[in-house]
This record gives C-alpha cells, sequence and structure tokens, in this order.
C-alpha cells in the first residue's frame, strides 16, 4: 500500500470513496490491535484492521479536483461500481470490433533497412541496451508486415524510446510516408 497522509482520499472496495484520518490503536476483548480510520459522508467512520489493508488504495484522480466522499449506508458507491462495470463492458467490445477489423486490414508493409538507415542509426551516440535493441527490432519486423502495426513502447525516462522511435521515423520516411 502506498503511504497515506491525514486528510487523502482513499477507495474501499466495498464501501467506496472516503478520507484517511489516521490510525488508532484500540483494544476490545483483550486484544488490542491498530485500525485505519477513515471519514465518510455524514461524519460516517469505518475502522479497518490494518491485516485488511488489501481492501484500500489510496485515490488517485484529477488533480486539484476532490471526489465525492461516499456514505456507509448510501448505495451511491454499488451504483458507481455497476457503472464502471457497464462501460468497461462497452469498451471492451468497441476493442474487440476494432481488432477484428483490423486483423482484416491490409497495411502498408515498410522496406527492408537500406544502407542510409544503417548509416543514420550508427550515428546515434549511446549503445544500445538490450532492451532497446529488442524492441527496435520487433518495431521494424512489424513494419515490414503487411498487418497495421499495434505497438506500445514503455519505458522509465531516460531509457531510449526516443531513439527507437527515431529510427522507426526514419524508415518510414525511407519509403516516402509521413510521419
Amino acid at each position: 500500500m502506498q503511504i497515506l497522509d491525514c486528510g487523502d482520499f482513499i477507495v474501499h472496495r466495498k464501501y467506496g470513496i472516503g478520507q484517511y484520518i489516521g490510525v488508532n490503536t484500540i483494544k476490545a476483548d483483550g486484544i488490542t490491535k491498530d485500525y485505519i480510520k477513515i471519514k465518510y459522508k455524514g461524519d460516517d467512520i469505518l475502522y479497518i484492521p490494518t491485516d485488511s489493508l488489501d481492501n484500500i488504495r489510496k485515490y488517485i484522480g484529477a488533480e486539484g479536483k476532490e471526489p465525492k466522499i461516499n456514505g456507509l449506508t448510501s448505495k451511491d458507491w454499488e451504483k458507481t461500481k455497476a457503472k464502471v462495470k457497464s462501460n468497461l463492458r462497452q469498451v471492451a467490445e468497441e476493442l474487440i470490433r476494432l481488432y477484428a477489423t483490423r486483423q482484416k486490414t491490409t497495411g502498408f508493409a515498410f522496406s527492408k533497412d537500406t544502407p542510409w538507415q544503417q548509416e543514420f542509426e550508427n550515428q546515434f551516440p549511446f549503445v544500445e541496451t538490450d532492451d532497446q535493441l529488442r524492441c527496435i527490432k520487433e518495431v521494424k519486423k512489424d513494419m515490414e508486415k503487411t498487418k497495421p502495426m499495434d505497438r506500445l513502447l514503455c519505458g522509465d525516462v531516460g531509457y531510449g524510446k526516443t531513439e527507437v522511435a527515431i529510427r522507426a521515423a526514419f524508415k518510414a520516411c525511407m519509403d516516402q510516408k509521413q510521419v
């Protein structure tokens, strides 16, 4: 779990969005335990045992915009979850249709690398990592197929995503395609 500060918004799997107040130590039936204290709408308070933290997550939403806090007895959270589930189902159906259409579509197959491509790539000042070399090879292989390329390149800042993209852009330019 991420570190929480007092006032942070959290999401409980069952009860929805509330506000983290702190940790309280409570003694009941001779057992002392730590509990996360969460404030909900109407000053409702929920105590979550620290051994049940897998039920809560820090709220992540639009920066600078506070979320609507749920009430413990309200049906709003159930409605929100049902709406999200419905929207996810629609998105999934649209993606399935999109990918089915893409499978039937013929795209442009780019040419194999030219000597100019190699000359261009040799000008890069950095030594490529194994992951970069693999990605470069996979991207070029995808570009040389008649199937439209569908690839997402992810990585930390400073790990050469741009170098991979520049090589692909140059390859496209070599076949007179807009980049």
